[in-house]
């Protein structure tokens, strides 16, 4: 038996190695392992969670919110939280909207949590914010107040939401994403959480927001006009565009395609097309640019049929005239007329590098540098690739190479900006969160194309086009000349030309003595009249009234020339049709003598932007918007009487 000392030392012994161990253990907690379990622990208290930025906004040139983030909620109830039951369910019914009985289901089942998903926006939380017991969880969405105005051109966001996949949104997501910021909340034992009074935070930062050149305005006029075209000339699709010649900006930009079901598109940027005759003005460019014609000079019209040599061996190529002229036939007398044969034999003056680069330095055959995402180039072929005899001639009447709606409208504003031509732009001014420009559009000059002087000649050349005599005298105003030149192509279909279908347009400079707007009208394949002269420059006409009658549209009035008169058309009969009464276009504005008594303003309450301005614009009445979403009421009232002229305000949502 052991002494009770040994026992006793043992014991002693015992309790060192006991307490050794457990000094040991602490030292390496506290000491050693120290850093990782505060980490392991601020990871059980506290959770790092990521605070999403405003994304920025996308405005019209006047202010008008085309794309915004708003921060809508949701809303957590704790009943055991909340100090006056029956206040805050009088609270939440009344302001959220909630049904009451549903509401009072949710509080008699004694859960612990009720969820409202809403979402609910900031208005409606305001008065719960508060309130102990009632949780707001915020989020952002994209909105788009415009609905479907310019959507193509605007695009949209990822399915994800985490930038723009398409469009402006795309294109520009770089600005429009804010720096998320980044907060740290406390947890307790059952996963709740809470702010924290001392929590960390990086403060998000907003995206910046981007002004565009759209005119919301115009973008309605070019949008509408297209429709009701389409609808009356039952064809297959066409585009619009609004350019401003002096700054490069683009006003509106509306297309419709058969492809897509007749939904809107981008086509203006994405979709080359054969010109027509619209290009036989880059011809007769390039002859003046290389002196190969003078003002006298004349070609034959062959009565409206002429057999081109085409090659030494004896064969021809038929070439007709819709519009048949006897006689001889100068240039500024080709362009008036339209005369294929003329432009035909007018071409084989230059030389096919001259002819090629007259077009490329107009800006086909290459993206305009505009700001959305999958611009088309067009097509040009190089002159090694031309067929002799035939290319030059296809080129001059506008067949053998693609333009985009866009393209055509740069090279018309180039002439009317005196032979320079300017980058087309879809960007007016970017603005940081607090307001600060960081960019304000100013005219990108490209390259001269044409001297002043054969800028000039030009559009004189479309003066007489679209007069009395020529094939655009259906696109002229009352008071102000209209230049512009009419185009007919027939369709090119899976690899070859497919007669009985065409292509109009209609290619316009507006006013005639100091331009303001190039208009580009393109109808694919419209039924029974298919000249541009017959569809796409009436359209262009009724579209630059509209815009004239609008106080909001990008039209400096005080520049509008007293003595830029259209010239005057002889009387002809004309059988009445259906459409918009002729809006007066005299500016400033003066009641017409024929008809002064007032009229009754239509009832155009819940009716579409669209659908109210054209049945006020049938009235005689001008159209000032404020909204874009159904129409909520006018001033003066629905029913009051107003005079002729007089401007209606139409309030939207």
């Amino acid at each position: 038996m052991a002494k009770p000392t040994a026992r006793i030392a043992a014991i002693q012994f015992g309790f060192a190695l006991g307490i050794l161990a457990v000094l040991t253990r602490a030292a390496q907690l506290q000491i050693v392992d120290a850093e990782r379990w505060e980490q392991e622990a601020s990871r059980q208290r506290t959770e790092k969670v990521v605070l999403p930025a405003r994304r920025g906004a996308l405005y019209d040139r006047n202010g008008i919110p085309l794309a915004i983030t708003q921060e809508f909620y949701h809303v957590g109830i704790a009943p055991n939280e909340l100090e006056d039951i029956r206040s805050a369910f009088v609270l939440l019914v009344r302001n959220l909207g909630v049904s009451a009985p549903a509401l009072d289901r949710e509080f008699q089942a004694r859960k612990r949590w009720i969820y409202l998903d809403g979402p609910f926006n900031a208005t409606q939380v305001q008065p719960l914010r508060q309130v102990r017991g009632i949780h707001l969880a915020g989020e952002f969405q994209r909105f788009y107040p415009s609905r479907d105005l310019a959507r193509p051109i605007i695009g949209g966001l990822a399915p994800d939401r985490s930038g723009g996949a398409a469009g402006l949104e795309g294109a520009l997501d770089s600005l429009l994403t804010g720096r998320p910021g980044e907060a740290v909340l406390l947890k307790d034992r059952a996963g709740r959480r809470y702010d924290s009074p001392g929590r960390k935070t990086r403060d998000p930062v907003a995206g910046n927001d981007v002004t565009l050149t759209l005119d919301a305005e115009l973008q309605e006029i070019a949008e509408r006009g297209l429709d009701d075209a389409i609808r009356e000339m039952r064809a297959e699709g066409g585009d619009v565009v609004f350019l401003d010649p002096n700054s490069g900006e683009l006003l509106a930009l509306a297309s419709r395609q058969a492809a897509s079901g007749g939904a809107p598109s981008a086509s203006t940027f994405t979709d080359p097309f054969e010109p027509g005759s619209t290009a036989k003005l880059f011809t007769a460019a390039a002859l003046l640019m290389h002196q190969r014609v003078a003002e006298s000079d004349a070609v034959s019209g062959e009565d409206g049929v002429w057999n081109m040599p085409t090659t030494s061996r004896g064969r021809t190529r038929r070439i007709t005239d819709t519009h048949v002229s006897h006689g001889m036939l100068t240039l500024a007398h080709a362009v008036q007329v339209s005369s294929n044969i003329a432009m035909a034999k007018f071409s084989q003056r230059l030389r096919p590098e001259e002819q090629f680069e007259m077009l490329r330095d107009f800006g086909f055959g290459t993206p305009t540098g505009a700001e959305f995402p999958g611009e088309s180039r067009g097509i040009l072929a190089f002159p090694h690739r031309w067929q002799p005899m035939y290319t030059r001639a296809s080129l001059a009447m506008g067949y053998e190479f693609a333009v985009t709606p866009v393209q055509l409208a740069a090279a018309y504003a180039a002439i009317a900006n005196d032979g320079v031509l300017l980058a087309p732009t879809l960007v007016r001014e970017v603005r940081d969160p607090e307001g600060k420009i960081l960019y304000r559009h100013r005219p990108e000059p490209v390259r001269r194309v044409v001297t002043s002087a054969v800028a000039s000649e030009l559009r004189e050349f479309l003066r007489e086009a679209a007069g009395t005599e020529g094939t655009g005298e259906r696109a002229q105003l009352a008071n102000y000349a209209v230049l512009g030149k009419t185009g007919t192509a027939v369709r090119f279909v899976d690899g070859h030309y497919v007669h009985g279908q065409y292509t109009a347009s209609f290619a316009a400079i507006f006013p005639a003595d100091h331009p303001q707007l190039v208009v580009i009208v393109k109808i694919d394949n419209p039924r029974g009249s298919y000249y541009g002269g017959s569809t796409a420059a009436p359209m262009t006409r009724q579209m630059l009234q509209q815009a004239l009658a609008s106080r909001r549209v990008a039209i400096d009035r005080g520049r509008l020339a007293a003595n830029d008169t259209a010239p005057p058309a002889p009387p002809r009969p004309q059988a009445a049709a259906p459409g918009p009464a002729p809006v007066v276009i005299t500016l400033p504005y003066r009641p017409p003598k024929v008809d002064t008594t007032p009229r009754p303003v239509p009832d155009v309450t819940g009716r579409s932007i669209r659908e109210a301005a054209l049945a006020l614009h049938r009235r005689g009445f001008r159209v000032n918007l404020r909204g874009l979403g159904r129409i909520v009421r006018t001033v003066p009232a629905a029913g009051e009487n107003a005079a002729p002229g007089a401007s209606v305000l139409v309030l939207a949502e």
